[in-house]
């Protein structure tokens, strides 16, 4: 298991480095830099005294090396465009908001997804059945960007439940979470009907019904956990991307979450900023795809992370 740990984890840094490397070399092969647009309206030597702040005066090689040592030292450097704040304070600002929205809508789909794909699955080729299939068809179809003014005009404006445009309680989470929540949810719901039914006509399935045992004994001591599994793999991905925001649900509700930075620092041309919230994602990742790896080991001990031919 150390053996694992470490090579994980060595491995892990390397996708992060490499990550780094690309996201650097993409950004400055684009002509230009944060202060081309200001070239016609600031002296040349202020210019000249802003890019040399920011070391945008030096070598690429030297300022790919300048960042690497600030971040070994977890320090994601100033924001270009702002003088009062660093990358570090834009994302410890931005991540609260943007993990509450993103935890909501993974519990809501997961046990939603999960409820609809068990009740689907018992009910193959029913009108249950033929009901979560449409809505999971309509989750993947409709994008989270569509499904949140639909939200807003049925819930806030026609039917005034929930505030929007506005944050401060959990009053105001509620519709962005549900707007996130959609498509997760239904392909959870396809993900798990799938998986459930491909267990519930295994043999030992049929021979503990045969026994006499309930079917909801069956469903909720060996069905569910062994038809988890694909739903535990979605989770990596989904995870990172919802708690770390997701820019245009949270631009239509006004949410002060990360995506709001990142699409700002791409408008400007922020370099600190675009990187520092492509590692923090980058990095949210590549742990939660780690921690799933463990997951798997607890839900289903056949599943080994380690062999001994490594």
């Amino acid at each position: 298991m150390s053996h694992y740990l470490v090579k994980r984890v060595l491995m892990m840094l390397l996708t992060l480095w490499i990550i780094v490397t690309l996201t650097f070399s993409l950004m400055h092969s684009i002509p230009g830099d944060p202060f081309a647009s200001e070239s016609d309206q600031l002296p040349e030597q202020i210019l000249a005294n802003l890019r040399a702040k920011y070391n945008l005066d030096e070598p690429l090689p030297i300022q790919y090396v300048l960042y690497l040592k600030n971040l070994i030292m977890l320090d994601l450097g100033p924001s270009i465009k702002s003088d009062t704040r660093g990358v570090n304070d834009m994302i410890a600002d931005g991540f609260s908001a943007s993990a509450t929205l993103g935890l909501q809508a993974i519990a809501i789909a997961l046990f939603f997804g999960i409820l609809f794909g068990i009740i689907a699955a018992l009910n193959r080729n029913k009108w249950l059945d033929y009901i979560a299939m449409a809505m999971a068809v309509l989750g993947v179809a409709i994008p989270s960007f569509i499904m949140a003014p639909l939200l807003i005009n049925l819930f806030a404006i026609k039917l005034p439940l929930f505030p929007v445009a506005t944050w401060g309680t959990w009053m105001h989470t509620v519709l962005p979470s549900l707007a996130l929540a959609f498509g997760p949810l239904a392909i959870i719901t396809r993900y798990m009907r799938a998986s459930m039914i491909e267990v519930m006509n295994q043999n030992y399935i049929r021979t503990a019904e045969a026994k006499g045992v309930p079917t909801f004994q069956l469903v909720v001591k060996h069905g569910i956990r062994n038809a988890i599994l694909p739903v535990v793999t979605f989770l990596g991905p989904l995870i990172a991307s919802l708690i770390t925001g997701t820019f245009v649900v949270e631009k239509i509700f006004a949410v002060p979450g990360i995506g709001k930075y990142f699409v700002d620092g791409i408008f400007n041309r922020d370099y600190p900023v675009i990187l520092g919230t492509t590692i923090f994602y980058s990095s949210i990742l590549i742990v939660t795809i780690f921690l799933i790896d463990i997951a798997y080991t607890l839900i289903d001990p056949r599943i080994k992370l380690t062999n001994k031919e490594g």
